[in-house]
């Protein structure tokens, strides 16, 4: 009995070749969990596409990875001087977003990092002057640039790149690739369109691995079904049932990630008041789980256990039956699967 990924393979490799098609050089991103699939697998995925190159998210990450895939890794997260030294192959691209970081690299492979108006990291305008020397000792792969998801002043993600693109080729700096992040495909064209001698190169995660929602679903098993009258006492916390139902054990507890939500930017009035309300509930004890039966999302009985859940369903619906599975709506990103069906 297990909490269980069915991944549409047929579906979920098209939507790859899709994405792959719309972005000519596409660089997969696998980092963090794998996007909820493992390393293992989208290492095999991004082979099964023929990339030459795999973005990964640290070294401790690319020294995981370095045994599924045979390309060069490129990993994201900044050199740091004083960083704990990992054993790489030569095959890894270190990203700088610091002219010390180029100083501390030297005969590696690098990508410079840019700062853009995600202002996380990267190296500024004033920089420039000083980049001649410092790549002088290392073998640079290219600059990169990642871009924020949303642009609320209304400003144009292209007019960004373009911005530093002039400016660097007014450094005379070597521009012969540029690893760029969230940009439309239109985007992408426009830009290869204005400078052919660059090679632009899209760095992808949540695009390609989870663009197709209905390619991937979640289930988890049916583990124990107990009915109680209102007012019987349950759980941990023996706390009483508001009415006549069911207690049902579902496979996926914290351990899985259930429960667990990263937190979310909310924009408008009605995303807003939506949690709020589900702020005051969860006050009194109620919180929705991710799990759904007989066509609702079915509320949490108690506070998820490490691999396991209980639920309240109330008398008036179906009563499941010891292995079945509950539909789970969760976040790939923060979930952990006992095991992983391909259909």
């Amino acid at each position: 009995m297990a909490l269980t990924l069915y991944v549409d393979t047929a579906r979920w490799r098209a939507h790859h070749k899709h994405v792959q098609e719309q972005f000519p050089g596409l660089v997969p991103v696998c980092k963090g969990n794998g996007y909820g699939f493992g390393h293992e697998r989208l290492a095999e995925e991004a082979t099964r596409l023929g990339s030459d190159v795999l973005a990964v998210g640290t070294t401790y990450e690319a020294a995981r990875i370095k045994d599924w895939f045979s390309g060069d890794l490129l990993v994201l997260t900044p050199y740091r001087r004083g960083e704990e030294p990992v054993p790489l192959p030569d095959r890894v691209i270190r990203s700088v977003s610091s002219i010390d970081g180029v100083y501390g690299l030297v005969g590696a492979r690098v990508v410079i990092e840019v700062m853009s108006s995600m202002k996380r990291h990267g190296i500024s305008e004033q920089d420039l002057p000083q980049l001649h020397a410092a790549i002088e000792n290392v073998r640079l792969e290219g600059f990169a640039i990642h871009l924020p998801l949303d642009r609320t002043d209304g400003s144009d993600a292209v007019e960004e790149v373009i911005g530093w693109m002039d400016r660097l080729r007014a450094a005379r700096l070597p521009l012969h690739t540029m690893f760029v992040s969230h940009l439309k495909a239109e985007d992408l064209a426009r830009l290869q369109q204005q400078f052919p001698q660059t090679r632009f190169r899209a760095r992808i995660g949540t695009r390609l691995w989870l663009g197709d929602h209905e390619a991937t679903e979640y289930r988890g098993a049916v583990l124990d079904v107990t009915r109680v009258a209102k007012g019987d006492r349950f759980g941990y916390r023996q706390q009483k049932t508001a009415s006549d139902g069911f207690l049902v054990v579902v496979a996926g507890g914290t351990s899985h990630g259930v429960g667990l939500e990263a937190p979310k930017a909310l924009h408008g009035v009605m995303p807003r008041a939506k949690g709020v309300a589900r702020a005051g509930l969860a006050t009194v004890n109620r919180n929705l789980s991710p799990f759904v039966w007989d066509g609702k999302q079915r509320w949490f009985a108690e506070p998820p256990h490490m691999q396991v859940s209980i639920l309240f369903v109330p008398a008036e619906a179906a009563e499941p039956k010891v292995g079945e599975e509950l539909v789970a709506h969760l976040r790939h990103t923060t979930t952990q699967f006992d095991r992983l069906v391909d259909r």
